[in-house]
């Protein structure tokens, strides 16, 4: 399997951003990927000021103009997120949508981006966002996978619930800074492909350090040993990775972490005395 995670820059104009992903997608599909990957809020500034105007329901702008990005081009595509309304609330959401067009999955992102970190980020993506509460796995013409948004794959408990649900690979639109992306990117990808002894991938916008919010990119695709097969730069591009789910059992095969659980003992208790 081919992927093809875009590391496109954020403009500020929605339309424009959209027409550039779309070109990506396009690009990518002549080289090859069967599987595309868009960032988090890929047509949105990451901005709480930008966040409620930006907003689509399902079957928006946005929306529409991703389903037949990936039908015209034949790829299964998760469509990074933006901000989705729905009624009164807004959520940060992740389409992705199959080789005709047709939805797959939603994941709206479960852990929101609440932090305050001592001479570095500061921000609070609940003024604005609406937390989602769903684990998400689907399945496709390449195989089963998970999806989250950024943050989420800060918690360890969601990637082991998706790949106890089936997943060969966690498929995650994200936005890292330029205070946690070096911390911190590349030890939790790696460390959850390990964890899990899967795929994982993580695209970002490119970084404009010109912009409000300055995204630290570093694309990255992880194999189930921990490996990091392919890392972008800094710049807009996209990154490429050849797969081959099969490793998956290979390496736990080898190495049988997921099937040497004990989980007849994980279980908090109380200690007395």
């Amino acid at each position: 399997m081919r992927a093809a995670l875009i590391q496109c820059l954020v403009s500020g104009d929605k339309e424009r951003d959209v027409q550039n992903a779309a070109a990506r997608i396009a690009e990518a599909a002549k080289n090859g990927a069967q599987l595309v990957m868009l960032p988090e809020m890929f047509c949105c500034p990451y901005t709480n000021r930008c966040f409620a105007a930006y907003a689509e329901p399902v079957g928006g702008s946005i929306y529409t103009a991703m389903q037949q990005a990936a039908a015209d081009n034949g790829v299964v595509l998760v469509a990074g997120s933006f901000p989705e309304r729905r009624g009164d609330k807004i959520y940060n959401t992740a389409f992705a949508f199959d080789e005709t067009g047709a939805q797959l999955a939603r994941h709206r992102k479960m852990h929101l981006f609440d932090i305050d970190v001592a001479g570095g980020q500061s921000f609070k993506e609940s003024k604005t966002f609406t937390a989602g509460d769903e684990v998400t796995v689907f399945d496709c013409s390449l195989g089963r996978f998970g999806i989250c948004v950024c943050f989420d794959m800060r918690f360890p408990e969601l990637s082991r619930c998706m790949t106890l649900r089936g997943a060969q690979a966690i498929l995650v639109p994200a936005a890292f800074n330029m205070t946690t992306g070096p911390a911190h990117w590349e030890l939790m990808f790696r460390q959850r492909a390990v964890d899990n002894q899967l795929f994982t991938l993580g695209c970002s916008p490119a970084r404009d350090e010109k912009g409000e919010y300055v995204a630290y990119g570093n694309s990255i695709v992880c194999s189930p040993w921990g490996t990091v097969v392919a890392r972008a730069g800094a710049k807009e591009t996209i990154l490429y990775a050849d797969l081959d789910l099969g490793d998956n059992e290979s390496i736990r095969a080898q190495l049988p972490l997921l099937s040497a659980r004990r989980t007849d003992v994980y279980e908090l208790k109380e200690i007395k005395g």
